[in-house]
C-alpha cells in the first residue's frame, strides 16, 4: 500500500517534470505538501483517487496576447493570463493582478493559494487567478482604458456569473474594474455577476473595499482570543501602504491597537505615536503619492529606505500586507527578537518556508494567508449573491456577515488542528480543513 510521504513524493516529482522553472509554483506546493500527510493517513482513499495530482493540475490555463496603444501612438504587447484551477465548490474565483512580474508561476501560486483559501470562507466559490504583466503605473487613465478594454476583449470568452468571476488584485482596483465591466457589458449585454469589487452605482458592494483589512485583523482577534488574550493595547508592524495595509490599519485603531508603521516599495515609515490611516489613505488614495510624503506632514514620524522587517522596535504583532516572500529567514529571526509573538498573514504567502520553519522554533504563532486574508474574496462572494438577488445590502451587514466569515475560519482551522493534534500550527491546520471540503467534493463528483 503507498503511504501519504511516498505518495506526496510522487506528485511532486511530476509537477517538477513538467514546469521545472515555475519556481513560485514549485514553493507553494512544497508549503503546502509539509502539511498533508496527517489528512492523508487518515483518508487513504484521497490517495487512492489521486486527489493532490488532480488538484494540482489546473483545469484550464489560458494565456493570450493583449496589444494596446499608448499616448504617444505606439503599439505595446502584454501578456494576459486566466488559470481556472478547480471548480469542485463553485464557480471559479480569484483576483486579477497588474504587475510586470507577473508570469505563469505567480498566478499559478496565486490560483492554487485560492482554491483553499475560497474553500475556508464557506462560500460556494471555486479557485482561480488572472493578470498581465502590464505596469498601470505611471500610465494615463485613457491608457489604463486602452488596455484593459483589450484584456477583457479576449477574457471575456472565458467567464461568466456561473463559470468564473474575477475581481481585482495588486494594480487592479476600481478604475481597472470599471473599464473591464465597462467593456464586458459592451460585448455581452449586462451581468452584473461577472466582475467582482465594482463601483457602487453598478452593482458593487459596501465594505468590500475595506474587506481583506477589516477581515486580517477579525481573524487576528479571534486567533489571540483563542490564546487568551485580545488587540487592545496591542503594539503592531504593517508593511504594505495599499488597500489591504490602509484597512488593516483602520481596524486595529479602532480595535485599541496601535500601528507603528507602513511601507512601500521605496522604503517605511515609523509613528510611534501610531499611523494615521485618514491621512495614509489621503497619499495613496487620492493623491497617489508615496508613503515617504507621510513622515513630510507629520512631526513624529521618520522615513527610512529599505524593509520595515530590517527595523528594530519593540512590538507584538507582525502584519505583514505588501507582498510574497517578503520576510525571510533572518528577518523572521529579527521579528521574534523585537519580541513579535503572532504573525497574520495579509499578503499572499510573504513567508519563505525558511522564515515559517523560525516561526515555529522561536514560538511565534503564524495565521497563514489563505486564512487571514480571505476577507477580500469572502465579500467578493457576498458581492456576488448581492448581485444574483438583484439587492444591495448594508454596510454594516456586509461587515457583520465577514466578521462572522472570518471568525468561521479561525474555528475551522482550529478545529482542524484539535482533531489531528497540530496545537497552534495554523499553517497545516487551514491547508488541511480547506483541502479536505474540496477532496469530498472531488470524490463525490467522480473522475472529471
Amino acid at each position: 500500500m503507498t503511504t501519504a510521504t511516498d505518495y506526496l513524493t510522487r506528485v511532486r516529482a511530476d509537477i517538477a517534470r513538467r514546469d521545472p522553472n515555475q519556481t513560485e509554483f514549485l514553493e507553494a506546493i512544497d508549503n503546502f505538501f509539509k502539511t498533508l500527510t496527517p489528512v492523508l493517513e487518515a483518508h487513504p482513499e484521497y490517495v487512492k483517487a489521486n486527489i493532490v495530482g488532480r488538484l494540482t493540475e489546473p483545469e484550464r490555463v489560458i494565456q493570450f496576447r493583449v496589444p494596446w496603444v499608448d499616448d504617444q501612438g505606439n503599439v505595446q504587447v502584454n501578456r494576459g493570463f486566466r488559470v481556472q484551477f478547480s471548480a469542485a465548490i463553485g464557480p471559479y474565483k480569484g483576483g486579477l493582478r497588474f504587475h510586470p512580474t507577473v508570469n505563469l508561476s505567480i498566478i499559478k501560486f496565486l490560483g492554487f493559494e485560492q482554491i483553499f483559501k475560497n474553500s475556508l470562507t464557506g462560500l460556494p466559490i471555486g479557485g482561480g487567478k488572472g493578470g498581465s504583466d502590464f505596469d498601470p503605473k505611471g500610465k494615463s487613465d485613457n491608457e489604463v482604458m486602452r488596455f484593459t478594454q483589450s484584456f477583457m476583449t479576449e477574457l471575456q470568452k472565458y467567464i461568466g456569473p456561473d463559470l468564473d468571476v474575477p475581481a481585482g488584485d495588486i494594480g487592479v482596483g476600481a478604475r481597472e474594474i470599471g473599464f473591464m465591466y465597462g467593456q464586458y457589458r459592451r460585448l455581452n449585454g449586462y451581468q452584473a455577476g461577472v466582475l467582482t469589487g465594482k463601483g457602487l452605482s453598478f452593482g458593487g458592494s459596501l465594505a468590500r473595499t475595506e474587506a481583506t483589512g477589516y477581515g486580517l485583523l477579525y481573524y487576528t482577534e479571534a486567533l489571540l482570543a483563542a490564546q487568551g488574550d485580545q488587540l487592545t493595547g496591542k503594539k503592531i508592524k504593517v508593511s504594505g501602504a495599499g488597500n489591504v495595509a490602509i484597512y488593516a490599519i483602520q481596524k486595529a485603531t479602532e480595535l485599541g491597537a496601535t500601528v507603528l508603521t507602513a511601507s512601500d516599495s521605496d522604503g517605511f515609515i515609523y509613528d510611534p505615536n501610531g499611523i494615521d490611516y485618514q491621512l495614509i489613505k489621503q497619499i495613496k488614495e487620492v493623491e497617489r503619492g508615496r508613503i515617504k510624503e507621510y513622515a513630510d506632514r507629520v512631526e513624529t514620524a521618520t522615513y527610512q529606505t529599505g524593509s520595515v522587517w530590517d527595523f528594530d522596535t519593540d512590538y507584538d504583532i507582525a502584519l505583514p500586507c505588501a507582498t510574497q516572500n517578503e520576510i525571510d529567514g533572518a528577518k523572521a529571526k529579527r521579528l521574534a527578537q523585537n519580541g513579535a509573538t503572532v504573525i497574520a498573514c495579509g499578503a499572499n504567502m510573504p513567508c519563505t518556508p525558511e522564515a515559517v520553519e523560525v516561526f515555529k522554533q522561536e514560538n511565534v504563532i503564524l495565521g497563514p494567508a489563505k486564512a487571514a486574508n480571505a476577507g477580500g474574496v469572502a465579500v467578493s462572494a457576498l458581492e456576488m449573491s448581492q448581485n444574483s438577488e438583484r439587492l444591495s445590502w448594508t454596510f454594516e451587514e456586509v461587515d457583520n456577515r465577514l466578521k462572522t466569515i472570518m471568525k468561521g475560519i479561525f474555528d475551522e482551522s482550529a478545529a482542524a488542528a484539535k482533531q489531528y493534534d497540530l496545537g497552534t500550527d495554523y499553517l497545516a491546520a487551514a491547508n488541511i480543513a480547506g483541502f479536505s471540503k474540496v477532496a469530498e467534493a472531488m470524490l463525490a463528483q467522480g473522475v472529471i
